[in-house]
């Protein structure tokens, strides 16, 4: 039986019904795998888990990271994204620093460039939604490569890009401690990315790219904004509203995204993300 898949935009996104992710046959995850290579971002609505039944689908896509220290979760495998103590229950106090480190996800981002075996996707489930707010935008990198002329395709090709975790935190004011910056050090990846599977290309690009390698960090920061204006435009982009149960799948090589604010410390919300490495990334 195929897959029911819908299109949200003309460039990416969709969403996937008539499956059951939890109970889930090789042909069907095969069926998945299809659409996350040619779509990019795929919904899955009214699909619950816990975290041992979204680890064990995570895992069929391939090796699941580990999260740095500074991040609420720790060395653990999941992204906790959320406004809740993981012992007491407790909203956390606005001023807490695992809430300070949380506000660099309203940048836009791709997970883990700043590691130097880069990201292949991420998962994120919906454990408890406000009732307003903390919505997920995403942006095709990949649609805003193709929106170049040749000619500027061809000026990317060669480029190098520095990632560096501190530099997207210090954006946001967070400060690491010295242990916690000598776990995360800069890491060159290409600018330039190419899906293996369709050809097609990307741009590795966000909040942790800080510079061009052999350009001032002047001009290499202000191609960067070019092309992350680019990307974010509305025409390459897809916004979703949460509900509890529903299931994301993103493309980090060619999708970027962010978080959006809603009131942390009247309402709850509890999202569980794991990322999946690439070990087959482009290197240099």
């Amino acid at each position: 039986m195929p897959l029911e898949v819908k299109s949200l935009t003309d460039v990416f996104a969709a969403t996937v019904g008539g499956i059951d992710l939890v109970n889930l046959d090789d042909q069907m995850f095969k069926q998945i795998q299809q659409a996350f290579e040619e779509h990019g971002v795929l919904i899955f609505q009214g699909q619950p888990m816990d975290d041992a039944q979204q680890v064990a689908f995570s895992e069929r896509f391939g090796p699941l990271e580990r999260t740095v220290s500074a991040s609420p979760t720790g060395g653990t495998a999941f992204a906790r994204q959320s406004n809740i103590d993981i012992k007491s229950g407790d909203i956390i106090a606005k001023n807490d620093r695992r809430m300070d480190y949380q506000r660099g996800n309203y940048l836009w981002h791709a997970d883990s460039t700043f590691k130097k075996t880069p990201s292949l996707c991420s998962i994120l489930t919906a454990r408890e939604v406000p009732p307003g707010g903390g919505a997920t935008e995403f942006a095709s990198t990949r649609a805003a490569y193709e929106a170049l002329s040749p000619t500027r395709q061809d000026a990317l090709a060669a480029l190098v890009v520095e990632h560096d975790l501190l530099h997207s935190r210090r954006e946001i004011g967070f400060t690491f401690t010295p242990e916690e910056a000598a776990q995360t050090p800069s890491v060159r990846h290409p600018l330039v990315q190419t899906n293996p599977v369709t050809g097609r290309k990307s741009m590795m690009i966000g909040a942790h790219a800080s510079g061009i390698v052999g350009w001032t960090v002047e001009g290499g920061r202000a191609l960067l904004a070019e092309l992350l204006e680019l990307a974010t435009r509305p025409a390459h982009t897809y916004r979703h509203d949460w509900r509890t149960g529903d299931l994301i799948i993103w493309d980090n090589r060619a999708a970027l995204h962010r978080a959006t604010k809603y009131d942390t410390q009247r309402h709850r919300r509890l999202m569980q993300r794991t990322t999946i490495s690439n070990p087959n990334a482009e290197t240099v």
